[in-house]
């Protein structure tokens, strides 16, 4: 059978599982157990559970749910509350400041929560309405909630990047870090964005001192910075940490699970029950993505020992496309995939796959897979197939669907210049792990 065929085949068939809607590792789980048992026989099936233990019991994969529980606990313990107001303090008296204000905290909110639709659905149902009513657009407001939102694949601490870091065998702490400037870049040019328009329609934006009237605009500016200084620190010290050696990207998650209980005792949010509800919601996300990792892993096997992944590097060789139209290709693929199907079964497909190519063409790996990473928050927010546009659709229903996608276009459209920049200048994104070095 032509290796081609076997490829397409394996994919196809995973793909039409999800699209049917069966869970992910339960697609993984069945073309796992047809394939081992078509290409190995019965006797395959032990080498088909020591492969889900191995990368189950990974030691890279221990920060996953540590950062998982971290963004639990601080979501739980009324800190989300005291930054949104101490971020509208300091936001300051400028014209469309509601704007500048929810993209902060939607990246904020999608670093904590490391999922685009849970930050999309949120502020959907809170900071929407209230942006609103105060007479702020309507599409600019929805496009700054996902244009936020969906920076929380690359901004640290970055789930999705310890997963990719783990597959592709790179540093992990390089590709956390990898994450600072880039995702300061984009934010920088959605807020500059909404800024320039504003300026150009003020219609977009009610009068000033009409947005002035709410008492969480008034206060201190000083005091307000000292109310946001402990839940930025918790970032401090885990990133820190990690560009400073000091500790690995998990040792760094426990430190900042520990900061997020001593946070949520200080507010007074700490009981048995926001505990437990953490710990309950942390675990069942965290379970769901080790088990499609491990699920994954073995389809992946089984395409080596098909030897379909190496005849693909083989076809690639003799092909032999120019560098930049290769890597347009590598980077369009995932954008399309990444419309309608999950961030972690997608990667877990492609990253094998590329991981030849890489070799073969001498990419630089933490600058490719961060650029892969930024792919990721553009391809949920692009209409009309963009999983995140139907969470902020579900949280406020009325939305009209094709006012949804005009919104979001202009923030796709950021992202996508964004990444021809990081192309064009690579330092972007290597500079901080360079200094690591």
């Amino acid at each position: 059978m032509d290796w081609w065929f076997v490829l397409l085949l394996g994919i196809g068939l995973l793909l039409l599982l999800m699209i049917l809607g069966m869970p992910i590792f339960v697609a993984f789980l069945i073309l796992n157990v047809a394939g081992v048992y078509w290409l190995l026989g019965p006797a395959g099936f032990g080498m088909f559970a020591n492969s889900m233990y191995a990368t189950a019991t990974l030691t890279e994969l221990a920060a996953v749910p540590l950062f998982i529980l971290m963004g639990e606990l601080l979501f739980r313990s009324g800190a989300m509350e005291r930054l949104l107001t101490s971020l509208d303090r300091l936001v300051g008296q400028i014209r469309g400041r509601q704007y500048i204000l929810c993209i902060l905290l939607s990246a904020i909110c999608g670093a904590l929560a490391g999922a685009a639709m849970a930050v999309a659905g949120l502020l959907g149902r809170s900071l929407y309405p209230t942006m609103a009513k105060r007479g702020y657009d309507r599409k600019l407001s929805a496009g700054t909630i996902l244009g936020g939102a969906t920076v929380d694949a690359i901004i640290p601490p970055s789930v999705l990047a310890i997963i990719v870091a783990s597959l592709a065998k790179v540093s992990t702490g390089s590709l956390l870090v990898a994450g600072i400037i880039p995702g300061l870049f984009l934010l920088g040019m959605s807020t500059i964005y909404v800024l320039v328009r504003v300026r150009y329609n003020p219609s977009l934006a009610p009068d000033l001192s009409e947005d002035l009237r709410d008492p969480n605009t008034r206060g201190s500016a000083f005091i307000a910075f000292l109310r946001l200084l402990p839940v930025m620190s918790i970032f401090l010290v885990v990133m820190g940490f990690i560009m400073l050696g000091i500790a690995t990207p998990t040792e760094a998650a426990a430190c900042g699970v520990l900061c997020a209980l001593v946070l949520s005792g200080f507010y007074g949010g700490l009981n048995w029950q926001m505990l437990h509800q953490s710990l309950t919601s942390g675990v069942r996300v965290a379970g769901i993505m080790l088990a499609i990792m491990a699920c994954a892993a073995m389809f992946n096997q089984l395409l080596i020992f098909s030897g379909a992944l190496s005849q693909l590097t083989t076809f690639v060789l003799e092909l032999n496309p120019a560098y930049y139209v290769m890597l347009a290709l590598m980077l369009a693929l995932p954008f399309f995939l990444f419309m309608f199907l999950d961030q972690v079964s997608v990667l877990m497909v492609l990253v094998p796959l590329y991981l030849p190519i890489i070799d073969l063409y001498e990419f630089d790996p933490i600058w490719f897979w961060a650029l892969i990473l930024v792919i990721a928050t553009a391809g949920g927010i692009t209409p009309p197939l963009g999983y995140t546009l139907y969470a902020f659709k579900s949280a406020v229903p009325h939305f009209d669907t094709r006012e949804l996608f005009q919104a979001a276009l202009p923030f796709v459209g950021l992202i996508v210049m964004g990444i021809v920049i990081m192309i064009i200048f690579p330092g972007i994104i290597t500079y901080l792990p360079n200094l690591m070095r």
